[in-house]
């Protein structure tokens, strides 16, 4: 029974807006993540549960916003210098990861009977964690700064792999050959279209940025900050890339202005409000029924998730040198996936309609692992706890040299005798 149903924008935001506000209110007096407020309000509103009905087209829409505006916000915190720094170590975790995650979720598909296609779309799809999902875990729970920055370099390094990832499943869902030489160029013009806006952006957005500052007008720095995130989100778009891509690009350049804070501080309520309907709007695709058909599937497959991704970065991470402790809460946090499986099934769903179901697959695991990101980020101190604790004496000297090691050859220092001296 439907009792009420939207027929404009404006009673579509007066309602997603409401049915928000009630279920994170209740949330927050049970002590319970406004993320699950969030998709709980998302379902209410959506089309799969009776009562009342947003048009989720419309909704869709301004959830983008959203998206924008959070990843502009993270790159707000980091300056070129530190990406520069991050993207060895910080890529090399992201591609184990994803090569990790696509191999196991690729066998959990061929062991529930799927088709090899399928199956390989199901690795795909459990493979990027979501960094907008990241964002808002991340407002909630606390963490130390080098797993923050670890974590979004990661998974920055994770959509970079995406959008190639995307461009292969296009191909191949096509029925295209995939090519070594067409994969070569792809990641060739990703590389020269991210090194030319950056080069452009850094010649002119700092200087933009300091100029409007000095008008000592708050709204016009804002205005002028989201002008310039929006301006290269698009450009981001015609290009045919992510407008994460370029809205993170965006954040990093008017940091390097030296407001980044004062910035993060404007755009923060902006993004409180566009970042709930962008989580609404998840809630809206969770169909109940499809929950029920394919709930042993769901259940497995985020189990695959949190698991794999626990497991896949943090053994990356103490690879490329970080401590057990840092590797172990980087791996909790990434347990989940967000908007790059969505893309990833409808891209590789479309025109299949027998692998359609993926795509509600997609939509809950996301939205499972999304609910759960706090608790896990939250459990990842005492579990970290425990594991040092019980990790073998023998082990922890080993992890322990190796990062010392690794740490040497990164300064270009000489290893040393126990008298200090250079060894001969």
């Amino acid at each position: 029974m439907t009792l009420f149903v939207t027929h404009n924008f404006l009673e579509d935001m007066a309602l997603v807006m409401c049915v928000a506000a009630l279920t994170t209110v209740i949330c927050q007096w049970l002590r319970q993540p406004l993320l699950m407020g969030y998709l709980v309000a998302g379902m209410v509103v959506g089309p799969n549960v009776p009562g009342v009905y947003a048009d989720p087209g419309r909704i869709q829409l301004v959830s983008e916003i959203g998206v924008i505006l959070l990843i502009f916000s993270i790159g707000l915190e980091f300056s070129f210098r530190r990406l520069i720094r991050l993207a060895p170590t910080a890529g090399l975790i992201a591609l184990l990861q994803v090569v990790a995650m696509i191999w196991l979720g690729n066998r959990v598909g061929r062991m529930m009977g799927w088709t090899p296609w399928e199956s390989l779309l199901t690795g795909a799809i459990l493979s990027i964690s979501g960094a907008v999902i990241l964002a808002k875990a991340f407002e909630e729970v606390r963490v130390e700064s080098r797993v923050r920055e670890l974590v979004f370099g990661i998974v920055l390094c994770e959509d970079v792999i995406a959008i190639l990832l995307l461009a292969i499943m296009i191909t191949l869902a096509h029925g295209g050959a995939l090519s070594l030489h067409g994969l070569s160029i792809s990641v060739a013009m990703l590389g020269l279209f991210f090194l030319a806006l950056t080069a452009i952006g850094l010649l002119t957005v700092p200087y933009l940025v300091r100029r409007v500052a000095r008008l000592h007008r708050p709204e016009t720095l804002l205005i002028s900050s989201l002008g310039l995130c929006f301006a290269f989100a698009m450009i981001a778009a015609r290009a045919g890339y992510s407008v994460a891509l370029g809205a993170f690009l965006a954040g990093s350049l008017v940091g390097e202005s030296g407001l980044g804070v004062q910035v993060e501080e404007l755009v923060k309520p902006v993004c409180n409000v566009f970042g709930a309907i962008f989580f609404v709007s998840v809630g809206m695709l969770i169909d109940p029924r499809l929950l029920v058909k394919y709930w042993l599937a769901i259940v497995v497959l985020s189990a695959v998730v949190i698991a794999g991704k626990i497991i896949s970065v943090s053994l990356a991470s103490m690879l490329v040198g970080e401590s057990t402790d840092t590797a172990l809460k980087a791996g909790f946090a990434m347990a989940q996936i967000g908007v790059f499986s969505f893309l990833i099934a409808e891209v590789g769903t479309r025109g299949n309609p027998r692998s359609s179901f993926l795509y509600s697959l997609a939509v809950s695991v996301s939205a499972i692992t999304a609910f759960l990101s706090p608790f896990m980020i939250r459990a990842s101190n005492p579990a970290a706890d425990w594991i040092g604790r019980h990790l073998p004496a023998p082990i922890q000297d080993a992890v322990s040299q190796y990062v010392e090691w690794l740490g040497r050859i990164r300064k270009g220092d000489e290893p040393e005798t126990e008298t200090g001296n250079p060894v001969e």
